[in-house]
C-alpha cells in the first residue's frame, strides 16, 4: 500500500495495522523522519509527486493520496505516476480540502511563534481532477463531498465559518 504524501506516517500506521505493508513518499525529509518514529517498519522515500516515482511500476494494491492536492503543480506526471506503480485492479483514494473552500481563500497552513504561514494552494477545480484521472486511464471514478455540518462544529467550534460548506472531496479510482 503506497501512501503518496505520507506526512508524519498517521495513514502509514493505519495501514500497517490492517495487515498491509505500507510504502510512504513525502517531500520533506522531516516528515519522513517523523513517519519512520512513527512506523519503523514503513519503507520511505523521498520524492517530489510531481515527478516521476522512484518506485517499480505495477506493484501496488492500493495508494492513498491524501490532503496533499494543494501542493501538486503538475497534475498530469501526478496521476499518470499513481496509475504506473498500481497493479490491474488496484485501487486509487484521493482526498482534497474541496476546490470550493480552496476558491474561497482557505488554504493549509500553520502557526508558529505567533505568526501565520500559510503554504500556499493550486486553483484546481473537481473537473481538473476528474478528467485527468479519466484521461490517465483510472475508471469506476466516484467521488463523495463532505460538508461542515453541525456534529462538525459541536466538536471543532472554529469550523462554524465554514458551516455547510464542501471542506473534502475523496474520489475512489480503480486501474482496469
Amino acid at each position: 500500500m503506497l501512501d503518496a504524501g505520507c506526512g508524519t506516517g498517521a495513514n502509514l500506521r493505519a495501514t500497517a495495522k490492517a495487515g498491509a505493508a505500507p510504502v510512504g513518499l513525502d517531500f520533506s525529509m522531516g516528515m519522513l523522519r517523523t513517519a519512520k518514529h512513527a512506523v519503523p517498519d514503513a519503507a520511505l522515500a523521498q520524492a517530489d509527486l510531481n515527478n516521476n516515482f522512484p518506485l517499480k511500476r505495477d506493484v501496488f494494491d492500493g495508494l492513498l493520496c491524501s490532503l496533499v492536492s494543494e501542493h501538486l503543480t503538475n497534475l498530469r506526471t501526478f496521476f499518470d505516476e499513481a496509475f504506473a506503480v498500481l497493479k490491474r485492479g488496484g485501487r486509487f483514494v484521493f482526498s482534497a480540502f474541496h476546490p470550493d473552500i480552496a476558491s474561497a481563500g482557505v488554504e493549509a497552513n500553520f502557526e508558529q511563534d505567533g505568526v501565520e504561514y500559510r503554504l500556499g494552494a493550486e486553483p484546481y477545480s473537481v473537473d481538473d481532477y476528474l478528467n485527468r484521472m479519466d484521461d490517465t486511464g483510472f475508471r469506476d471514478i466516484s467521488t463523495r463531498a463532505y460538508a461542515v455540518d453541525e456534529r462538525l462544529v459541536a466538536e471543532i467550534p472554529w469550523a462554524v465559518k465554514y458551516l455547510g460548506r464542501p471542506l473534502l472531496l475523496v474520489v475512489d479510482a480503480a486501474r482496469p
